[in-house]
């Protein structure tokens, strides 16, 4: 592990603002108060901010409780990333109990923030835990998912340590369901038994992800991406089937490395075959390093008590200048449309959000800063309908995640066009390569229009 570099990491948060806070995860106040979910939840006051545990590691059975107290609440906030299952407290009906700030936009919260019963914070996932550690956002109770106590009574975060881990520092309360269906995950995933105020026995399932079989373009896009990808690069991709149709790719490849936010189930096999093996990176070499999880049984069963695999809060694993310490960083990022220019739209269908900036930024820019790194934005050519996913200028309202200033490599399945250092003409004249060729015409004339000059004429890469 390069300690250098997870100390500067540390020391560049607010040490006073960090310092101040009631830091519930080292410091233990005697065992916790063993309760049914409806008396922990219990001590959950109106307008009180709460955190709950995200993703894969949602706390069913705390969420439940909680909502049942619709009626004696009000204007309860409840922070989180995405979550696996419906938030019970989300409903149209509980509005003036329960609102919820999304760190990203899950599929189950696009209606909700849609109709403004919900809304979402736009953050780097890099800065989620300063939000906490430095009192934008930071939570008066935690309510947790977290593994049994080992020997020494130390508890796992689990499947989510991005923002559960800062969450479980700062808030003066913390609830725990102890539930045996946890994978015990290492890295700043602990937190001592004598840390909770209230824990609550259950066996709640871990949620489960599956990505389908990828499509024939999706296929394509992976064979474009993987080609650019060399032997002892440093992965950055999350779920979906993009993702698994390049680690699918890469099985002749040596020595790659994992860091990154989501650790994906299709890198096991990988791990397993020796072609991921960690050993090139600087940041904590052969360690797989991620801030959560999403997948099938079989990837929890992968992660638990594996020693290999390091989970670290956002503040670490997307941190730009640690993630552009490793060499050959290849960062994967998906996007609903991209302009001529190499403006990236990913969080927005116009002006209806569908998720956030999430990790997207962080990455882009920390591959840059890589030696010999990639940042990479893909996506079809077409939507499923036959429009083009490169378009002449984004849509009215759409959010600009990547801007033109970060963007270096644009993949569809019909190639790649390479932004860095080229005009406004040269990118043009790339992006319309890539796009289908059905819309290419019609690109090309509004690119005339815009630029007053033939993009098929001037001068090439």
């Amino acid at each position: 592990m390069n300690s250098k570099l997870l100390s500067t990491s540390i020391s560049r948060l607010s040490r006073t603002s960090f310092l101040s806070q009631s830091r519930s995860l080292m410091t233990r106040k005697g065992p916790p108060k063993v309760v049914s979910a409806e008396e922990a939840v219990s001590v959950v006051p109106s307008f009180s901010r709460v955190y709950v545990h995200g993703v894969s590691a949602v706390p069913v059975t705390l969420l439940n409780a909680l909502a049942k107290r619709h009626s004696e609440l009000e204007g309860v906030e409840l922070c989180h990333l995405h979550i696996e299952k419906e938030n019970p407290c989300s409903k149209p009906e509980y509005a003036k109990s329960f609102f919820v700030n999304n760190f990203f936009i899950g599929a189950n919260q696009r209606k909700a923030v849609g109709g403004g019963i919900s809304s979402y914070i736009p953050v780097f996932l890099h800065e989620v835990p300063r939000l906490m550690r430095q009192g934008y956002v930071t939570p008066d109770i935690a309510l947790l998912n977290v593994s049994p106590p080992d020997k020494h009574g130390y508890c796992s975060l689990g499947t989510e340590v991005c923002g559960a881990h800062p969450a479980a520092e700062t808030a003066k309360i913390i609830i725990a369901q102890i539930n045996p269906n946890m994978p015990r995950t290492h890295g700043t995933s602990f937190i001592h038994w004598d840390s909770i105020d209230y824990a609550v026995q259950v066996n709640d399932p871990i949620p489960e992800a599956r990505s389908g079989k990828p499509t024939e373009v999706e296929e394509r896009i992976g064979k474009v991406i993987a080609g650019l990808v060399s032997d002892g690069a440093c992965l950055q991709m999350g779920i979906g089937n993009i993702p698994n149709a390049v680690l699918a790719e890469l099985k002749n490849h040596k020595n790659l490395g994992i860091h990154t936010e989501m650790f994906a189930e299709g890198a096991i096999d990988l791990l397993e075959k020796g072609v991921i093996t960690n050993i090139k990176k600087k940041f904590m070499p052969g360690k797989t390093v991620t801030a959560f999880v999403m997948g099938t049984k079989r990837l929890y069963d992968f992660i638990d008590d594996n020693p290999s695999i390091a989970f670290y809060d956002a503040a670490v694993t997307n941190n730009p200048s640690i993630i552009g310490s490793n060499p050959k960083t290849t960062s994967i990022n998906a996007a609903v449309e991209v302009d001529l220019t190499g403006q990236v739209c990913a969080d927005s269908v116009g002006t209806r959000m569908i998720s956030g900036v999430g990790g997207q930024v962080d990455f882009e820019r920390g591959a840059a800063l890589s030696e010999n790194g990639l940042p990479i934005i893909c996506l079809p050519s077409t939507t499923p309908n036959g429009e083009s996913r490169i378009v002449h200028t984004l849509k009215p309202g759409a959010g600009v995640i990547t801007t033109r200033h970060h963007s270096h490599y644009i993949i569809t399945e019909w190639g790649y066009a390479y932004l860095f250092g080229k005009n406004l003409i040269q990118r043009a004249k790339a992006m319309i390569n890539i796009a289908h060729p059905d819309h290419r015409a019609e690109l090309e004339r509004l690119a005339f229009e815009r630029y007053n000059i033939k993009t098929w004429d001037y001068y090439s890469d």
